[in-house]
């Protein structure tokens, strides 16, 4: 990735999420523990290190009411980015990523109605949970939580 970040990402797939929602983050988590072949990294949209990369996307650096997954330089968003997430995990969850078949305004009309109602459903974080020392390295800005 020829960013002007200085992010150690190289061959990584990065999610940029919400980080002040509980749900995101628990996906984070839930990612991370499935994750052995290492190929995501993390990083808020609220931070420098998201609203950077947002930036070199050509994306609004806020208001995004998606997450944004960054895979081989293309930007995805919506159900596209969550079905692609699944299939670069691997394993059997490379199956679900055939739901990619159905319409996108189908996928992205549950999508939009889910990270409407994420915060009243899940919660909102005054600030994104800070990493454990053996995760930070999954974590873009991990030093600016």
């Amino acid at each position: 990735m020829s960013n002007g970040l200085q992010i150690d990402a190289e061959g990584k797939v990065i999610a940029l999420i919400d980080g002040q929602c509980v749900m995101c983050n628990a996906i984070s988590q839930w990612y991370i523990e499935r994750d052995s072949a290492d190929v995501f990294r993390f990083a808020s949209l609220q931070s420098s290190v998201g609203r950077g990369l947002l930036r070199e996307g050509g994306m609004p650096e806020s208001g995004m009411d998606t997450f944004v997954l960054i895979d081989g330089g293309r930007y995805y968003t919506r159900s596209t980015a969550a079905l692609r997430a699944l299939r670069r995990l691997g394993g059997r969850w490379r199956l679900v990523y055939g739901a990619i078949i159905v319409p996108k305004f189908i996928r992205d009309g549950v999508y939009r109605y889910i990270a409407r109602n994420r915060y009243r459903w899940f919660g909102k974080a005054e600030s994104c949970p800070i990493p454990t020392p053996q995760l930070r390295g999954k974590f873009l800005d991990w030093d600016e939580q």
